[in-house]
């Protein structure tokens, strides 16, 4: 066994696949969405502003998503029953996945070192990945500003 150097994927790389529980009790696994582009995005936890404004964006954009044929899929390390109060409480319709072990994230390469008020702590990284109908990745956002993202997104989705 060799000691590869981990780099997070990136354009023209192929998508980890992952297979998770979501909110409803399903699972969702990339393998089974191949054919569909796919938007899975990154966010640090379920119900705090910049989170909830970004999965609302999602929600309302939904229809354009999947008009394009895109499967929107947002996700973070909070549990399924954590998702489910979420859903719940902002009528969401996007499927959030529960990444507990955080090997999602890590295989994403957005579990990373973080600073607020002076402290480093890891947390992760607000991210997005768009993945085309062969596994491929596309198009990638790091450090995401929620402001103006979900109609960027939409828009390499639809040029894809």
């Amino acid at each position: 066994m060799t000691d590869a150097v981990f780099r997070e994927p990136v354009a023209g790389d192929t998508a980890p696949d992952f297979s998770l529980p979501r909110d409803g009790g399903e699972t969702v696994s990339l393998s089974d969405l191949k054919g569909k582009k796919v938007v899975l995005f990154f966010y640090p936890k379920d119900d705090t502003p910049g989170c909830t404004k970004e999965a609302i964006g999602f929600t309302e954009a939904l229809a354009q998503f999947e008009a394009a044929g895109a499967v929107v899929i947002g996700a973070s390390k909070d549990t399924v029953a954590k998702h489910e109060k979420f859903v719940a409480k902002h009528d969401l319709k996007v499927p959030l996945i529960s990444d507990g072990e955080g090997d999602l994230c890590e295989s994403y390469g957005v579990w990373v070192e973080k600073q607020m008020y002076g402290k480093t702590y890891m947390g992760i990284e607000r991210a997005t990945y768009l993945i085309d109908g062969d596994g491929k990745i596309a198009q990638v956002w790091r450090k995401v500003k929620v402001p103006g993202h979900v109609d960027a997104v939409l828009e390499a989705v639809q040029a894809l």
